[in-house]
């Protein structure tokens, strides 16, 4: 059963307004990833992904990641708008988190701008930021999705939301 949608007020937006197939978007945020106290990740030249009911996943160019602390691994997904994605474990210092990134290595068509750009599983590191407020990372653990003041659910991902 679809959830009702929440009404954005102004300079928000509803995740129910985004589209569906998702579509990326670039974005001059200033964004961060604090990962063992360190900055993993800082720039303003992100983009994100917007999907009907999911708070927006954010992606950094490598030239803005400590990539020395970025380990591939072998796994691999399959996104049905983006395509194939790599994952990388995260490696600061005695931390060590299992997928904790990824990137999308054979994207699809609409996606081949994101290609070499890096997300990053917020509800692993210690904290994201978005213009400077820390981002809510969406509940479950199959997505990804930062939320933020200017963001209104319902948002897909806890108990219940499968089948939105």
């Amino acid at each position: 059963m679809k959830p009702n949608r929440i009404p954005p007020q102004p300079g928000q937006e509803s995740v129910w307004d985004y589209p569906r197939p998702a579509i990326w978007q670039d974005t001059d945020k200033h964004l961060k990833v604090i990962c063992n106290d360190i900055v993993l990740a800082e720039t303003n030249r992100g983009k994100r992904v917007l999907e009907t009911s999911h708070p927006p996943t954010y992606y950094f160019p490598p030239e803005d990641i400590k990539l020395e602390h970025l380990i591939e691994t072998p796994k691999k997904g399959f996104c049905e708008w983006k395509g194939v994605y790599q994952y990388y474990d995260i490696s600061i210092g005695d931390k060590y988190i299992k997928y904790g990134s990824w990137r999308c290595v054979e994207p699809s068509t609409n996606f081949v701008a994101i290609q070499e750009y890096y997300s990053f599983v917020a509800a692993l590191m210690d904290a994201c930021y978005v213009n400077d407020e820390l981002a809510t990372p969406q509940a479950g653990d199959f997505y990804a999705g930062w939320i933020t003041a200017d963001i209104v659910g319902p948002f897909k991902g806890g108990p219940g939301t499968w089948g939105w």
